[in-house]
């Protein structure tokens, strides 16, 4: 019994760490966002999925993408259409179906966004050694697929 608690410490302890770390890395993304590009994390969001995608997506796969509301969704992307970095067009076949896309400037926008994204993605890592990336990408690659199995 004593073997499974001390487990279950680590376990909550390794979850409290990687929660802290995430939050503080997101935290860190935002600020770079709002004080470098006047933006926010969720239109860098949307523009991105947009542009991985590369072609108009429904609004509701665009939510589904990013795992949040469709009312958090449109309000976003509202803003991105007023500021012409997105278009919404109706679909032919379903009246209730909006597309969205990214404008031509939306992706010229976008590619800047992305790169300094990265970036500064790079400098908050910048003190971990490429092996202690590769391990931890292993272990939460092999965390999520055992989700994913379990589903």
């Amino acid at each position: 019994m004593k073997d499974d608690n001390d487990r279950n410490r680590r376990e909550l302890k390794l979850w409290l760490r990687m929660l802290l770390t995430t939050r503080a890395a997101e935290a860190e993304l935002r600020e770079f966002l709002r004080v470098s590009h006047g933006t926010t994390l969720p239109r860098f969001d949307v523009m991105a999925a947009l542009w991985r995608r590369g072609e108009a997506i429904s609004m509701s796969d665009l939510s589904r993408m990013l795992l949040v509301s469709n009312g958090n969704a449109t309000a976003v992307v509202d803003r991105l259409e007023k500021d012409g970095l997105v278009k919404r067009s109706p679909s032919e076949t379903d009246r209730r179906t909006v597309f969205v896309s990214l404008t031509e400037a939306g992706t010229t926008r976008f590619m800047t966004l992305a790169r300094d994204h990265s970036d500064e993605v790079s400098r908050i890592f910048a003190d971990l050694p490429d092996e202690d990336l590769d391990t931890m990408s292993a272990i939460l690659k092999r965390m999520g697929e055992r989700r994913n199995a379990a589903k």
